[in-house]
């Protein structure tokens, strides 16, 4: 086969895995949840799109709904979306930067810096919210994170850092020096706002109670694929950290991937909570985040 058809074809097959892919969640779901079964029956108040202009929490960041995810799957400096490489994933970014997208969800873990660097480049750098995320568990660690991030980056500030992946319910706590180098690093400019990702529901509950959180990235969906608890323990917590003025930017929309047979409801499913300033999903070709975005643009 001749290389160009090899790609084509490759290509093709990509996208046809993100429409048509049969869900990995227990069958029936929906028929098993009534409340689940209102939500998706009523229609939305009002109309969305994946560019829509939001404002996350009470940072005073500005930013796209959709937020284009780096990482569905990522660890070791590696995910699915950095194996297309510096410049597919650039383009990919580009792509969706040119159908209104305003957000860059990056992390060390994902070894995504350079891609989004690249993407910078061809880009206004104030056009743009770039979040990052840092494992450090000790302030000096987290200093040197700060350095080197913004360099990977190729920038001097970075809009959004969060604690990456917190277990621990005494987490404000055991991790205090971090949360103070980030606090240091907003009253400097280095960052506009501080936060974390929780993949416990006693670290989720003890971000929510904490003043420090300023942007909380959160999982959710309707089935309780790869979340914290089940949805409505979930969104217990969500609404509280809502209440309280922080951003709620939620991931894991598509359940990882379980939810890819349904698309459709899962994003109503989001769009209709109203606890989220914004979701962050990754697509790994121009077929699945152009269809993303159309199928934003199309729930009802």
């Amino acid at each position: 086969m001749r290389r160009r058809e090899f790609i084509r074809n490759t290509a093709l097959g990509i996208g046809a895995a993100w429409l048509g892919r049969e869900t990995l969640a227990p069958s029936g779901w929906l028929a098993r949840d009534s409340s689940l079964q209102k939500v998706l029956a009523a229609p939305l108040s009002q109309k969305f799109a994946a560019s829509d202009t939001v404002t996350l929490g009470r940072t005073g960041i500005q930013t796209s709904r959709l937020a284009m995810g780096t990482g569905t799957v990522g660890s070791g400096h590696h995910s699915n979306q950095s194996a297309l490489g510096v410049a597919g994933l650039s383009r990919l970014l580009l792509n969706g930067y040119d159908q209104g997208l305003r957000f860059f969800d990056c992390a060390d873990s994902y070894g995504t810096h350079p891609h989004v660097n690249a993407a910078l480049k061809e880009i206004p750098r104030d056009k743009v919210t770039v979040l990052t995320k840092t494992w450090a568990r000790d302030a000096a660690s987290a200093r040197a994170d700060l350095d080197r991030f913004r360099k990977e980056l190729g920038v001097d500030h970075i809009d959004v850092c969060l604690m990456h992946c917190l277990t621990e319910a005494d987490w404000t706590e055991r991790y205090r020096g971090v949360m103070d180098v980030l606090s240091e690093a907003k009253e400097k400019g280095v960052i506009r706002a501080h936060g974390c990702s929780c993949h416990s529901i006693e670290a989720l509950r003890a971000a929510a109670k904490s003043e420090w959180v300023e942007i909380d990235l959160a999982r959710i969906n309707p089935i309780g694929s790869h979340m914290d608890a089940d949805p409505a323990t979930v969104l217990a917590v969500l609404r509280e950290m809502r209440a309280a003025g922080k951003a709620v930017v939620g991931m894991k929309i598509l359940g990882q991937g379980d939810l890819r047979g349904r698309q459709d409801e899962a994003l109503k499913y989001a769009l209709s909570l109203g606890v989220l300033d914004a979701f962050t999903i990754g697509a790994e070709s121009k077929a699945e985040q152009d269809d993303l975005v159309r199928r934003i643009g199309i729930a009802a």
